[in-house]
């Protein structure tokens, strides 16, 4: 909804109009890295044999 290119309103005043915070307009993800790739599917794999598991014993 917000047009970044528009020249006579700003960025700012879209937001407020909006009630959009502007870091969120700003905001690019970031691609996730092999390690954590790596671990999540360590974690999940573990999950799935163990599910009764809780927070403890799975860190």
């Amino acid at each position: 909804m917000i047009d970044l290119k528009r020249p006579r309103l700003p960025v700012a005043r879209q937001c407020t109009l909006l009630q959009l915070n502007r870091s969120g307009v700003y905001y690019r993800l970031m691609p996730e890295n092999a390690a954590n790739l790596a671990l999540r599917r360590l974690i999940d794999a573990q999950f799935l044999e163990t599910p009764y598991y809780g927070s403890r014993q799975m860190t």
